[in-house]
């Protein structure tokens, strides 16, 4: 990210601090996304989109729903990401924000890194290409490939509202479109 970008990042985890949580760390964030990236990735490969209910909005629950029910398995199996196959972790925004009503939300959104065997064409649909990496040596190749996700993460800070992060945008380019 550029350096503004950074700063502005910054200045806005300054402002949750001071007026929504002055418990907020962006290291404890970051290691729930995670954990919330892994988990849901891995139900959305399995189909198993029921338990998604407490973690995901409805709207992107719905149209998730559409598009796990079209994809080849092959695609369903790069979605899953292990927590040990996370690479990198970056935000990619953060915004305050307050509705008509005076409701408080936080939107931060995280992109993911991760390695994935799946076995996927080298060459995906839109003529994008799949980083592939191997491991061990050339009679036994292992092959994984880098693959990306953003998945943006909503809290309403107003008070009384419970104090939870729901996902509120995935994205798997290449993947799940």
């Amino acid at each position: 990210t550029s350096p503004f970008a950074w700063l502005r990042i910054r200045f806005y985890y300054l402002l949750i601090r001071l007026y929504f949580d002055q418990e907020f760390s962006v290291e404890e964030f970051t290691r729930g996304a995670k954990q919330a990236f892994s988990v849901v990735s891995k139900l959305l490969s399995q189909r198993k989109l029921d338990l998604l209910d407490e973690l995901v909005s409805a709207e992107v629950l719905q149209v998730l729903k559409e598009k796990i029910s079209l994809l080849p398995d092959s695609y369903r199996d790069a979605l899953a990401a292990d927590i040990d196959s996370i690479m990198y972790t970056t935000e990619g925004d953060v915004r305050i924000y307050y509705d008509d009503d005076g409701i408080k939300f936080v939107s931060i959104l995280m992109c993911f890194w991760y390695l994935n065997g799946a076995s996927l064409p080298d060459e995906v649909p839109g003529g994008a290409k799949v980083f592939q990496i191997v491991f061990g040596d050339e009679n036994k190749k292992e092959k994984k490939h880098l693959l990306t996700a953003n998945y943006e993460f909503q809290r309403e800070f107003t008070e009384g509202a419970k104090p939870d992060w729901t996902i509120t945008r995935i994205e798997h380019p290449r993947l799940l479109e």
